[in-house]
Order: C-alpha cells, then sequence, then structure tokens
C-alpha cells in the first residue's frame, strides 16, 4: 500500500489476538503498522509484533527490491512495534539503527545488545537526512516521552508532509477489518484505556505538531489519517485536557437482584422524557469495562449505581472507579445511586475512591434504594434528573 510516491506500508494484520495488551477486547483484531520511506537512502519505521516477523521482512523486502536499507527508525519500543529488531539488524548488517537515548538502554536489556557500533541517537529537533534526488527528504525527530512509553519520540519527514504520529491517533481493528463505528469509536477507547492517563504529555507534543505542516499522520496502529485531519487534532485536543466530548448523561451501574439495575433505567427513562440529549446505560459486570471508561470521559455527566457489598461497594464498581482515577478523570458532574438491604453504604464508598480526580462536580441527590425502588425512588430520581438536566 502505497502512502506516497516516496512511503510504503509494510505493517501487518493480527486476526489471531483476543485481548491487546492482555485486556482490551479487539474482536476487529489489530493493525501493527511500519512504512519504509524510500529516498537516496532508505529508512524502515519500526517493527511489528513478534509472531509477525516473518511476514514483516517479507514485506520490506518486496519494497526493496533488492535495495538494503539504511535505517530502521525505533519510534516506540513496547513490543508490538520492536520484537524483530534484531531480527532486521541481523539481516541487514550495514543498517544503523535510529532511536532515543532511552529506547538503546531498552534494546540491551531486550535483546541483550544496544547495537552500539551502529546507534544514531534521536534528541528533540535531530534531523537524518535522506536525501535530495526527489525533494528534500528530511527526517525530524519530536520528543513525545510518555504519549505513552517514556522513550518515545515522532518522525516529521519534510517533504512527504507525513507525521510519523507513533502510539498516538491510534485505534483498535485491523486495517482489513470494516469498523462500522467509523474511526472515533475504537480510537476513543484506545486513547483513554492506553494514553489516557498522559493528557498533559499529549497537549504538550499536539503543542508541536501545531508547527508543521502536516498532510498525514501514519501512527503505529489503524489507518493513515490524511482527510479531515482537524476533525482527529481537534478530538485529540478534547480528550488530552479531559474536556467533556459529548452533551449527555452515562448511567454505570452493578445489580446482583435487579433492583439497582431497574433504578438505572428508570433513571435514563425520566432523563430521555425531559430532553436528555444522549443517555448511556451500561452493567459493568457484563459489559466491556474499556467501552464503559470511554462512555464516562465521553459525556459530561456520570452517574454511578451499585450494590452495597461486604461493607463497600460491588467489586466491578470499584475496579471501573479505579480504572477511572488512573486515568486521571475530572472536569465532569457525578452522582450517586446506592441500593442496601440494612446499610447502604455505596455512595459514601464511591465517593472516597474518586477523592483523587480535580474538578468534579457532585450532585446533591443522592439516591438511596432499600432492597427494591418504590414511590420514594421514584421522587428522588426525579429530583435527580431535574439536577443533572440543569448542569447539561
Amino acid at each position: 500500500m502505497h502512502i506516497s510516491d516516496a512511503v510504503t506500508y509494510v505493517g501487518v494484520d493480527d486476526h489471531e489476538i483476543d485481548l491487546f495488551e492482555g485486556q482490551f477486547a479487539v474482536p476487529g483484531g489489530m493493525a501493527y503498522n511500519s512504512y519504509v520511506i524510500s529516498a537516496d537512502k532508505i529508512a524502515v519505521m519500526d517493527s511489528v509484533d513478534a509472531r509477525f516477523g516473518e511476514q514483516w521482512m517479507a514485506n520490506i523486502a518486496a519494497v526493496l527490491d533488492g535495495r538494503a536499507p539504511d535505517y530502521l527508525v525505533v519510534q516506540h519500543m513496547e513490543m508490538d512495534h520492536s520484537a524483530n529488531i534484531k531480527r532486521f539488524m541481523d539481516a541487514y548488517p550495514e543498517a544503523k539503527v535510529v532511536a532515543s537515548k532511552m529506547a538503546f538502554t531498552m534494546m540491551k536489556n531486550m535483546f541483550g545488545t544496544d547495537f552500539a557500533d551502529r546507534q544514531v541517537t534521536a534528541a528533540e529537533g535531530t534531523v537524518l537526512e535522506l536525501g535530495k534526488t526527489d525533494g528534500a527528504h528530511t527526517l525530524r525527530f519530536i520528543t513525545a516521552p510518555n504519549v505513552h512509553w517514556p522513550e518515545v519520540i515522532m518522525t516529521y519527514d519534510a517533504a512527504e508532509k507525513i507525521l510519523f504520529s507513533a502510539d498516538a491517533f491510534g485505534k483498535f481493528g485491523a486495517l482489513d477489518y470494516e469498523d462500522p463505528e467509523g474511526w472515533a469509536c475504537e480510537a476513543r477507547r484506545y486513547y483513554f484505556g492506553i494514553v489516557g492517563k498522559f493528557g498533559a504529555q499529549v497537549q504538550a507534543v499536539l503543542k508541536k505538531a501545531a508547527a508543521l505542516d502536516i498532510a498525514a499522520v501514519c501512527p503505529l496502529h489503524g489507518p493513515v489519517l490524511s482527510d479531515n485531519l482537524k476533525v482527529y487534532f481537534d478530538l485529540y485536543d478534547c480528550w488530552a485536557s479531559y474536556r467533556p466530548e459529548s452533551k449527555g448523561v452515562f448511567i454505570a451501574y452493578t445489580s446482583v437482584y435487579g433492583n439497582t439495575k431497574q433504578t438505572a433505567d428508570e433513571l435514563a427513562r425520566v432523563l430521555v422524557a425531559k430532553g436528555c440529549p444522549s443517555v448511556v446505560v451500561s452493567d459493568l459486570a457484563r459489559e466491556d469495562m474499556f467501552e464503559c471508561v470511554e462512555d464516562a470521559f465521553r459525556y459530561g455527566t456520570l452517574v454511578l449505581a451499585s450494590t452495597s457489598y461486604n461493607g463497600g461497594v460491588f467489586p466491578f464498581m470499584r475496579t471501573f472507579i479505579e480504572h477511572l482515577v488512573e486515568r486521571n478523570y475530572q472536569k465532569r458532574t457525578v452522582a450517586f445511586i446506592e441500593n442496601g438491604s440494612w446499610a447502604p453504604c455505596a455512595a459514601k464508598t464511591m465517593a472516597a475512591l474518586l477523592e483523587g480526580c480535580k474538578d468534579i462536580t457532585y450532585a446533591q441527590t443522592k439516591v438511596t434504594v432499600k432492597i427494591a425502588p418504590d414511590a420514594g425512588t421514584t421522587a428522588q430520581l426525579e429530583s435527580l434528573a431535574d439536577e443533572l438536566m440543569r448542569s447539561e
């Protein structure tokens, strides 16, 4: 697949994988992206997962057509992008490896060698010239620490106006998988699941990118982005600054015997009746946890509805809140619904778990259910819905 006259895709699709990074369900598979820049000198951009090394090397050889690459640029040392570095360096003994100083330390740990006599260290603003036969193929490196590992660099090809963005702007799904929900849904789940903690660092890189003339973004996962780039950059700016993306209410619940579920569903019905622009309800025990994390960050209002359990809160709710706190959940309105047979305590526990979050506005109305919802519950839900609609 040709990205431009000089840039060719040599990555692979993975439909064998069920959990990415051991936790994210990927029914559409994954893409491990790698690119070849062909100029007077040739640079290969990143490696792929260990299981696809032979295919990747064959893809490179087909593009090179007998030529030998001059450089392997390593932007990110996570194993799905670095596993075949040594294989490449052994196959092409004249090639040099370009990476950040920290990445070379990681290579030593991974392969027992840091290719000391073949290193090109890339720091902020470092330039690598690939030749000027068909325009000035100058690669300029941009440090991107903690997006999402500390050694990450990005690469800008001035001739092609391409930003090779490492894991930024990536998404779940193989390239040959036609995502019915488009780019944003799985890109959002990917972002908040993997990169979400590092919003400040993403903001810093976005400021650097704003100074570049970018015609296309080539990430390490997901499709090449070339149309309506402002849409993607605006979404990343929204996500990285933790602003709500959409108006609406996300109701996340746990329920043992169905009474808390009934209460959550009733609140959703009342909100819709009052004109709430979007209401999403999810069962934390049965739905993908990271889809739920995604929705918590997407909407401006979050309702947590849980059974009291062992003097605290139901385990799935605890796990969910811990995921939010880990990812710097902030700038939202949060409301609580609790259920308890004799001593409801879920709301207090949920509030305590969220203590580390910044800029959270808590709804004044707390809904308490004693085993089963009744007329009093209905009145409380009406009051809560009115309060949440005012906050929208």
